[in-house]
């Protein structure tokens, strides 16, 4: 039972080959085996229990068309993606759904975090989560989107803002 359980989630892996090979982005069946194991050993650090063939088609499906992801890059992304989304679905009290916390995990990945893995645990989710154990709910409305601005402590540079005080300057 438990063979034909990892036949089932190795090919589901392989599966989205189909998909992310428009990306430039496939993952050979070595590589599924390596995330495979990876995501038990994650799993078991989190002390965590999935069911079913798991979050990784998930991640992989969100992230494939991300542009600081490429086939050199691939597979060890993929890992250190999967042990952050366990982490936080822990430090989150399992309050937030998967989907929402991928949406929000992907959009701060490219839009604040610039492809910076780091940044992303460490800062983006750490507010994030914080939030969350302190009760808000507002990203159930927004399934996870635009949801980082209001928590964000990092003023960002304002392209517009800066294009109008070189103007001035002149």
């Amino acid at each position: 039972m438990i063979l034909l359980q990892q036949q089932n989630q190795l090919a589901k892996v392989i599966e989205t080959n189909h998909y992310t090979e428009k990306f430039g982005l496939v993952l050979s069946e070595q590589d599924a085996q390596l995330l495979l194991k990876e995501r038990v050993t994650s799993l078991q650090e989190q002390k965590r229990v999935e069911f079913g063939e798991g979050i990784l088609p998930k991640i992989i499906y969100e992230f494939c068309d991300s542009s600081y992801i490429d086939q050199n890059n691939y597979v060890d992304t993929l890992i250190q993606l999967q042990d952050i989304f366990y982490l936080y679905k822990n430090e989150m009290l399992d309050e937030i759904s998967d989907d929402e916390l991928l949406h929000f995990m992907k959009e701060q990945f490219e839009e604040v975090c610039f492809g910076d893995l780091d940044y992303l645990s460490g800062t983006c989710l750490n507010i994030f989560a914080q939030a969350i154990r302190a009760g808000y709910g507002g990203y159930q409305s927004s399934l996870g989107y635009g949801e980082y601005s209001q928590f964000d402590e990092v003023t960002r540079w304002d392209y517009e803002l800066y294009l109008a005080a070189l103007n001035n300057a002149r």
